[in-house]
This record gives structure tokens, sequence and C-alpha cells, in this order.
């Protein structure tokens, strides 16, 4: 085991980030929150690691405890590791204009006060983020979890700490082994089993690092160009996979909520007209309505 500390930008709270990740539905099972530690397995550079994280001393951060089996990883596998984590709970994110536009909006500002310090806690991978788009279209929570497990245990990624066995969403490569009947047999749908096995194959030759970077309508012709990728699953995975936040997701959920935290019955063309002010921090003013609402 090795010891590492992330930064993390201010304001930051570990506290809303695994009351949030304790209540994920499409990670649900793949991760042990424990009073104020998480503990999960990940894969990075084609092994299987298992980090617990928890707030570091200084409270701008989160210490982490990796572990491995066989030799101790290289320090770029390391940095590999770290980028990761940084990603996944968006370590990086500066909050500061967010917060200001938030405060002029009245409505809004109760939200920001309970969820002070809370960096989107996305999917662990963009690419975990597209399969689960892929498995919930028009099939209940439930059942799309189930189909993800299924997945996710046709692999031994498989570590075991403090008597806790973890198990590691398959990285690109593992998935894209698997023959297309084989994914349609695991998930028990042959048309998701068809759609998952074109993304994951034209995935292999993505480069996330442009998608995280490049013209957002750029980036979002590309995730429409993987089979079983529409609108609504581009821009999911844009915000919840790449930390893309430009767009507001049209969801019944989102609908909902912001209706309760504006006290009116709004539409969707309501909802988008009332994130406009957020410009680039939309997708993040309405993933906070449907965290803190």
């Amino acid at each position: 085991m090795i010891t590492f500390t992330l930064p993390a930008t201010p304001p930051f709270d570990f506290a809303p980030q695994l009351r949030f990740l304790t209540g994920f539905r499409p990670t649900a099972g793949q991760q042990r929150v424990d009073d104020s530690t998480l503990t999960k397995a990940l894969r990075a550079d084609g092994r299987t690691f298992a980090v617990r994280l928890a707030a570091a001393d200084s409270g701008d951060g989160l210490r982490c405890d990796l572990w491995f089996e066989g030799d101790a990883p290289s320090d770029e596998v390391v940095a590999t590791v770290r980028r990761q984590i940084t990603s996944w709970l968006s370590l990086d994110d500066d909050l500061t204009e967010f917060y200001e536009i938030g405060r002029r909006d009245p409505d809004f500002t109760p939200v920001i006060d309970r969820l002070y310090g809370y960096h989107q806690a996305k999917f662990p991978t963009p690419l975990e983020n597209a399969v689960w788009a892929i498995l919930s279209q028009r099939t209940a929570l439930p059942v799309a979890a189930k189909e993800k497990q299924a997945l996710t245990e046709a692999f031994d990624n498989v570590l075991t700490v403090d008597g806790v066995t973890h198990r590691a969403f398959p990285d690109v490569e593992q998935l894209a082994s698997l023959a297309p009947g084989r994914i349609a047999e695991l998930v028990g749908n042959m048309r998701k089993g068809q759609y998952l096995s074109g993304t994951v194959r034209a995935w292999l030759d993505l480069d996330e690092d442009h998608l995280r970077t490049a013209p957002y309508e750029e980036a979002k012709d590309t995730l429409l160009s993987l089979p079983g990728i529409g609108p609504w699953s581009a821009t999911f995975i844009l915000i919840r996979g790449f930390g893309r936040t430009d767009e507001v997701p049209s969801e019944k959920q989102l609908i909902t909520a912001a209706s309760r935290v504006y006290g009116r019955r709004l539409t969707a063309a309501d909802v988008r007209k009332l994130g406009e002010p957020y410009g680039r921090w939309s997708g993040y003013w309405a993933h906070y309505l449907r965290v803190g609402a």
C-alpha cells in the first residue's frame, strides 16, 4: 500500500460527495462508504487497484491509500490513478464563478448553502458513464444495475481490503475483448449488446483528453456518432463523464427538482430558461438541483 494526498480546489467538502455516492444507483455495490471514508476498486494501466479516500487533515483535498497486488506501480501509473480520482470527484473544479451566479438567484441560494463545497461526483470514467447510458435506456434502474453488474463480474478485477472484496468495473480493452454475442448474453438484450459492442470498440480510438477540451458541439457530435448514443445520452456523458457542464439535460427528474426549488410547476422550456444565466455552469446548476432539491 502507498499513501498520497490529492489537492482539491477550495471550497471543497467531501461529506456531500459521500452522501451522494451512497445513493448513486449506477455504482451501487461497487464502492463502500464507511463513516467518513470511501473504498473502491478501479482499473488503471491494465491493473486493478483499490483506493480508500478520506478528507485530508488540511480540509482542502483527500488522503488516498492505494492497494495493489504484485510489483509496486511506477510513478507514471500512480499519476494515472491520481488523474482518474481527480476527474471522478471533480477535485479541480473552481466553483467560485458558479457560486457568484447562484447567489444572484434567490431561489437557488438555499441549494448552494446545503451543498456548499460539493464538487460534482461523476462516473469513475466516461466509458462507464457511456455503458450506463446505453444500459439504462427504456429500462428500470434496478434492471440496468443488474446488467452492469453482469458486465463487471465477467472479469476478475478483484482486490480484498480489510477482509472486504472490491471489484473494479472493466476497462475498455477488457470490454472490447468480449464478442458482441457474449455482451448480449451478459446483459440479456441483443440490441443493447450490439450497441455496447460497437461503442466500446469505437472507444478504443477515442481521445478522451481531446473530448474534455474540444469545442462543446464537436465533442457532442463525436459521442453522437457512437452506436446507441442519442442527444440525451451525449449530454449526460459530457456532464457526468467528462465534466462538460455547458448544457442543461432534458429529464423529468430535473424538471421535478427545479419545480420544487423554484416553487412552481415548470416545463422543460422553463428549466432551460432558468439555466441560461449560468452559462457554462448550467449543467452544474442542474446537477445541484437534482442533488440538493
